[in-house]
This record gives structure tokens, sequence and C-alpha cells, in this order.
């Protein structure tokens, strides 16, 4: 890129209008554009592959494909990419794997303006982006906080309100060995039962509605 050229921007957010106004931010500094826009994680894989931005900043709650999973679909293909999260999710475990996708900076929506512009120019020149309460939030994550596979999906079950039974019947295991699953939950969310389990996979990011 020469000193003259601007960073190229790909806007991914599924509310057309949060697009125009991010777009309108970006393109009002001097040393931006806004390349093009998206509205679904599938749309982002799409254009990034005819822009190819040099920041694609992402929203991680799109229909369909999530912005983790775009991240993750273009980075396999493109491993310069670089990404910026914009998002309202604010939980550990959010951050955690927006940055374990690939994503160099996190920025929630309602923080001020000029901290998108810093935060594209700070990936853009491939430093990390993450204002003091993000790294808070991500240094409260509990060292034993990972989930296996089949403890977020009957983790899953728990938020959506199912009893041991039905969560047995709807994995096909066993009621001993949900209860085993839903112990260990217990353990790394450090929850006394399951309506805080729940509490706090919702708070953290673990789960959503």
């Amino acid at each position: 890129m020469t000193s003259n050229a601007k960073i190229k921007v790909l806007v991914v957010d599924d509310h057309p209008l949060m697009r125009v106004g991010i777009a309108a931010i970006i393109d009002g500094h001097f040393g931006m554009e806004t390349v093009a826009q998206a509205g679904s994680g599938e749309e982002a894989v799409d254009l990034y592959e005819k822009y190819l931005p040099d920041i694609t900043l992402m929203d991680l709650r799109l229909p369909r494909m999530t912005g983790v999973q775009a991240i993750r679909k273009i980075h396999s293909r493109h491993t310069r990419a670089r990404f910026v999260v914009l998002t309202t999710y604010e939980g550990d475990e959010d951050i955690h794997q927006a940055l374990e996708a690939g994503a160099m900076g996190y920025i929630i929506k309602g923080m001020p303006h000029n901290m998108l512009t810093d935060a594209i120019a700070a990936v853009h020149a491939g430093r990390r982006f993450l204002p003091p309460p993000i790294k808070r939030t991500l240094d409260s994550r509990g060292a034993n906080s990972d989930l296996t596979d089949r403890e977020r999906q009957v983790l899953d079950l728990l938020v959506a309100g199912k009893s041991n039974r039905e969560i047995g019947e709807e994995l096909s295991i066993a009621d001993a060995t949900v209860k085993c699953h839903v112990s260990n939950i217990l353990v790394k969310l450090n929850a006394v039962d399951r309506t805080q389990a729940v509490i706090s996979a919702l708070q953290r990011g673990l789960a959503h509605f």
C-alpha cells in the first residue's frame, strides 16, 4: 500500500442503518474507505473474495452463519486477512472465540466512534486493539473455562429449558451421562445450580438466545 492509498474496509452487520452509519464514520476518515457492505456471514465471505479488503469489520450476531464462523471461513482461505469485531456481545467467551478465530481488534458498539477508526488503523498496522474494558473481561476468563463439544451441546439445551431426561433423549445419551456433563458444566462456570449456570452462560457469551 502506498502512503496515499486508503485502507479498504468491508463492513459486515445485519442491520442496514447500522451499516450506513458505520460506513459514514469510515468514509469520513481521510485515510479509509468502505469498499463493500454485507448483511450476513455468507455475503461477507463472498464480498471478501470479490474486494479483498484490508480490514473486515465484523459483527458477531448474524443470521445463519455467525460472525465467528465467517471469520474462520475467510481466514482459512486468506491467512493474512485482518478483522476487527464490532458487536454488542461483551462476554469473555465471545471475545475469546473471536480472537481464536483470527480477529485482532474487538470493540463494543456503545464505545466512542473514534475508537472504530483507531481500531482499524491499529489492526491494519499489524497491532492488536483491545480497549481496557475488553482486556479486563478477557483476563477474567478462568483457566478451566473451556467446555467440551458435548458439554456445549448440553449447555445449549439447558439454556433452552430442557430437563435431564429431555437432554438425554435429544442427544441419545443416558441420564447418568447427562448428570455428569451438567456437574462438569457447573464446576467450569462456578455455578451452584442449573439456573445460575444458564445466567452465567448468557452473560459470558457461552450461549445466546
